[in-house]
């Protein structure tokens, strides 16, 4: 297995079991499946923090509402583990999500691909678990292209990535350029602010138009 994998990363994987004659949902979590940044702004109003979104960045975006002064980047990411640590379990679904992935499971694997702290990891199957989404969570830190490459050497089938980073589908792309890729940016505020990539084989912010397109991909 690659080694640029972290290493809980690669434990995790290595316990998979991905049938190789059924296609692959590779699917992120935040902004795809439950709502990070609504959540997340809750959770700074009751900080006196707020959430500046004219830029895509959370590093200087997280202001003071005292005097509108950035937190230092270091102190974000404290905030972020903070709300990770208070909030992951209760994160609301975003419109259409389960039922997708529900139904996509039918003909297809389904493996969670997220990035957040890996203590989280067992609140995040909690809180998917009561959504009523069952399939293995995979946490990871840094870049995913190198967990996906691995991810689609299990399978001789189509391969779907889905996520709303611009900087994961990139990398998605550098590592596994076979996979198909799904940007999802239902976030309008965030998505003004992306120049939707010409490589990709879907742009959207709804599961409603997500759903046949995957399904036409893996012949579901």
């Amino acid at each position: 297995m690659n080694p640029a994998i972290p290493e809980f990363t690669r434990e995790q994987m290595a316990g998979l079991t991905i049938t190789r004659n059924k296609p692959l949902i590779i699917c992120d979590v935040d902004e795809v499946v439950v709502h990070f940044v609504r959540a997340f702004e809750d959770y700074l109003g009751e900080n006196e923090l707020w959430l500046d979104t004219s830029s895509f960045a959370l590093n200087r975006n997280v202001r003071r509402i005292a005097d509108d002064s950035a937190l230092a980047d270091e102190h974000v990411s404290r905030v972020i583990d903070a709300f990770f640590v208070d909030r992951t379990e209760t994160l609301p679904p975003i419109d259409g999500a389960v039922a997708a992935l529900d139904a996509l499971a039918q003909s297809s694997t389904v493996v969670m691909l997220t990035n957040l702290p890996h203590h989280a990891r067992d609140k995040r199957i909690r809180n998917l678990r009561d959504l009523g989404l069952h399939f293995p969570v995979i946490t990871n830190s840094g870049p995913k292209g190198p967990a996906i490459n691995h991810l689609a050497s299990l399978t001789d089938q189509p391969i779907v990535f889905i996520d709303d980073s611009p900087g994961f589908i990139e990398s998605a792309r550098s590592h596994a350029p076979a996979v198909h890729l799904v940007h999802f940016m239902q976030d309008k505020r965030y998505a003004q602010h992306i120049t939707p990539f010409d490589f990709v084989s879907l742009y959207t912010d709804s599961w409603d138009v997500a759903l046949p397109h995957i399904k036409t991909i893996v012949k579901a």
